[in-house]
């Protein structure tokens, strides 16, 4: 999926769901379950074992309308494969100029990582689609607000503390988009196969962040 497609498919349902798991099996029935939720963004984390891989394959096989990026891509050579294998978006804890040009040159969705304003202007300027700040549970809702008075124009998307409870927090303070990994991924839910349970976590969150 193109750049503007997927920004646009992110800032309408507001959330990427992070997950770091091997199984491809579960995760497909993972991603089932939370699309019914109303989720359509998953992250598959580089520190996943045999990432590319995995995302190569949840990009043949996934629905339409769902996008399968790849994150923690700390440098361009990682982006690349990670474009090559089928990711529809990029995600990095850090901002790395380099990665956000392969990006850009790919037309491929590019979300850096920063937490000072000085981080969070420079991603912005050499083009990223949104900046992700990170660890947002250092910081909390309310930074965002402080953010959004010098930097209207910057998309946020908070990445680290952020669970079903507080994310609106977040939207109503200035962020666009949450990224949210275990407090809506319960693994002891994977691990029984509870996926009932994971699509009302998707759905309570889908209907949380609708409120804003």
């Amino acid at each position: 999926m193109k750049r503007d497609e997927a920004l646009e498919l992110i800032l309408a349902t507001k959330v990427i769901a992070v997950i770091r798991m091997s199984d491809t099996a579960k995760l497909f029935q993972v991603m089932e379950a939370i699309k019914r939720g109303g989720i359509k963004a998953l992250e598959i984390t580089m520190t996943t074992p045999r990432a590319l891989d995995v995302i190569g394959e949840m990009s043949e096989k996934k629905p339409a309308g769902v996008l399968i990026g790849a994150g923690t891509v700390l440098d361009a050579e990682t982006a690349a494969a990670a474009i090559q294998a089928g990711a529809d978006f990029i995600v990095s804890p850090i901002v790395n100029f380099d990665v956000i040009q392969v990006c850009r040159s790919k037309d491929i969705f590019v979300a850096p990582g920063a937490l000072t304003p000085t981080e969070i202007l420079a991603a912005w300027g050499r083009g990223a689609d949104i900046v992700k700040v990170f660890p947002a549970t250092s910081v909390g809702p309310k930074y965002f607000k402080d953010l959004k008075g010098p930097f209207p124009q910057i998309r946020l998307m908070p990445t680290g503390g952020v669970s079903i409870e507080n994310a609106l927090d977040f939207i109503k303070n200035g962020a666009c988009a949450v990224a949210i990994g275990t407090a809506l991924l319960d693994k002891k839910l994977i691990e029984k196969n509870d996926w009932e349970a994971l699509t009302k976590n998707a759905a309570a969150l889908v209907e949380s962040l609708g409120r804003a």
